[in-house]
């Protein structure tokens, strides 16, 4: 299945010689989906939201300490990335064709069009993240950095392309993200406790559980598996083993963080429900 957003022809020449220093064959055929999504998440973190924050919560945005406000911003982009994101996967897993034809050594050295674009859009969003969450790491913390560059590398390593298979179903994590996002901002907006928060976080711990934890293990495991056949298929296109090990260190680094903050998620959750809960008391995590 083809990317159905053209990609300009300056753009691919301009982009050509970054990507043969590289080694990343198709990142020029979705640079123009990688810099306009980090051009814009930028711009909303900077200056747009800040301003629309204001006046959609004059009554809670304002009081909110600096540290706070950056966190507010960021969970906003992050909410509106990963609702996106998940739309365009679902939609490129459900009707890209090629891609159920694959077989273990296609999963691990194949490409389309269409998962090189939800991979780009995700890739500009991760390089977003981790530019603010490095500019910003005592808001964010070291985990949310590790995680951000974890996930800009697989992203990147499928314009190889390597494994662009499995890099789209890795993108399914974020189907908890929007939940994760919205019990933040309740707990902001004064509803700390209630019964609406309490329906949240199921579906916060339903679609954590389901998408990160099941899913994403079982699909590293089919990945660890058609990468351990790529090596041993005679007369095949060899895995280099630094590539095998970047990717792969970086997906388990994804997978410990996604059981640590699932550890985490619970105990916040219970103390939510159990006492009454204290302002500082939140999900550190948003991705």
């Amino acid at each position: 299945m083809r990317d159905p957003i053209p990609a300009p022809r300056s753009l691919i020449q301009f982009t050509n010689p970054l990507a043969r220093t590289l080694s990343l064959r198709t990142l020029p055929l979705h640079a123009h989906e990688i810099l306009p999504a980090f051009t814009i998440y930028a711009f909303l973190d900077g200056y747009l939201l800040p301003l629309a924050s204001r006046r959609l919560c004059p009554g809670t945005y304002p009081g909110l300490d600096p540290r706070t406000r950056v966190n507010w911003n960021a969970r906003v982009v992050s909410l509106l990335q990963s609702s996106c994101v998940n739309a365009a996967a679902l939609a490129v897993i459900h009707f890209d064709r090629e891609r159920w034809a694959m077989g273990p050594r296609e999963r691990v050295w194949g490409y389309t069009g269409a998962s090189g674009m939800v991979q780009g859009f995700a890739a500009g969003y991760f390089l977003w993240d981790v530019a603010t969450s490095a500019a910003d790491l005592d808001v964010h913390g070291p985990g949310a950095l590790m995680h951000a560059g974890s996930a800009l590398a697989v992203s990147l390593l499928g314009f190889r392309p390597f494994c662009n298979y499995y890099g789209l179903n890795f993108i399914l994590y974020e189907l908890s993200t929007p939940f994760l996002n919205v019990h933040w901002f309740m707990d902001k907006l004064g509803m700390t406790g209630s019964t609406a928060q309490l329906v949240n976080g199921i579906a916060l711990v339903t679609t954590f559980g389901a998408s990160r934890l099941v899913w994403g293990t079982y699909q590293s495991v089919r990945m660890y598996q058609d990468i351990w056949t790529a090596f041993e298929t005679p007369g095949g296109l060899p895995v280099p083993p630094w590539l095998a090990v970047a990717y792969v260190v970086s997906n388990t680094t994804l997978s410990v963080l996604n059981f640590y903050w699932f550890g985490r998620m619970i105990t916040t959750l219970r103390k939510r429900f159990e006492k009454p809960s204290k302002e500082d008391d939140e999900i550190d995590t948003k991705k």
